[in-house]
């Protein structure tokens, strides 16, 4: 099968991808084989090949944005799959289920979790596999290139609103207009919240227009009204002290990168002072997976994808990393 491997974690321009043709895999016990039908094209993988995210796995497959169908059943799965099932594989794939984290119901701080293009290989493949219990039943209504983004940048920006906790009728900023915000503007607006984006593209300024929402400004540029909370997705963190500006009292700043470029100092009285709060997002929980799925389910979610061909892969990173397209990219293989 064709597949790409992060060979030497580096500058993307400086082809840190690595295209080869290997096995297909064989499943571990309680493990499915997917056929890749879809990819998504994740910020996180970037993250992966230029090395900001630590190697965890020397030369590993990045993707964790499956859309795929099972072509094998390994012992121990079959109660739950069956060969021709068409499921979705996400970032989160082991958890030990034992630890104090996991026992309360967030496994998504589980110290021994592993991770789908990080710890083991992903889906910029023909196949790939993954633990039946952390595969995904995916929701009807969606092509293969549409459903891939749900899986990862759908599901953080569904984690991202939790913890920003919008109250009812509130009022979001959103700072970085990607793949995962361009979801999470549609979930909060479903959900009552007035919508207010920043961002520095003007191409991703059209698009929250066309979304819906309230008013669009440039990245630093302040809202044109104090904001209950605010969703940080660019991984910018001279974005956090203007975030924080805009909050109004009580106000919360949830910042959903992986990964994030230093915070540069923050003034007490005015960036933190009458209780606003800045809260991280760390991976997600099989919980909130599921929860989006049937949001998304219930809800018709506008996405803006891009196709790339699978031997187009290192292009579609170039491409992210410098912005050349509004919503997310798609393998298709």
């Amino acid at each position: 099968m064709r597949c790409w491997r992060v060979r030497r974690p580096g500058p993307i321009d400086g082809g840190p991808l690595h295209a080869e043709r290997t096995s297909v895999p064989e499943p571990g016990p309680g493990e499915l084989v997917v056929r890749v039908l879809a990819c998504g094209v994740c910020r996180t993988d970037l993250h992966v090949a230029e090395g900001d995210l630590p190697v965890h796995r020397a030369g590993v497959v990045p993707g964790h944005e499956v859309v795929g169908e099972v072509v094998t059943v390994g012992q121990g799965a079959e109660e739950g799959f069956a060969v021709g099932d068409r499921v979705g594989i996400a970032w989160l794939r082991h958890t030990c289920g034992e630890c104090k984290f996991c026992l309360r119901g967030a496994e998504n701080l589980c110290p021994h979790s592993a991770y789908t293009g990080w710890d083991a290989d992903g889906g910029y493949a023909e196949f790939t596999c993954v633990p039946a219990a952390y595969a995904l039943r995916l929701p009807a209504g969606y092509s293969d290139a549409d459903t891939a983004p749900l899986l990862c940048a759908g599901i953080i920006g569904y984690r991202a609103l939790l913890r920003a906790a919008v109250p009812p009728g509130g009022r979001l900023g959103i700072y970085g207009f990607g793949g995962s915000a361009h979801i999470a503007a549609q979930m909060a607006a479903a959900q009552g919240a007035q919508v207010h984006v920043m961002t520095r593209d003007p191409a991703a300024r059209e698009l929250a227009t066309a979304l819906g929402a309230a008013s669009v400004r440039g990245a630093a540029d302040p809202p044109p009204v104090l904001l209950d909370s605010a969703i940080l997705f660019a991984p910018v963190g001279e974005l956090v002290p203007p975030a924080l500006a805009a909050l109004d009292r009580g106000g919360i700043l949830a910042i959903a990168g992986i990964h994030l470029s230093d915070i540069p100092a923050l003034n007490y009285q005015r960036h933190l002072f009458q209780e606003r709060e800045i809260r991280s997002v760390t991976a997600n929980t099989r919980a909130d997976a599921l929860e989006f799925l049937a949001f998304a389910d219930e809800h018709r979610i506008h996405l803006t994808t891009h196709g790339y061909s699978l031997d187009m892969a290192d292009r579609a990173l170039i491409d992210l990393a410098h912005g050349r397209f509004t919503g997310a990219a798609v393998l298709v293989p």
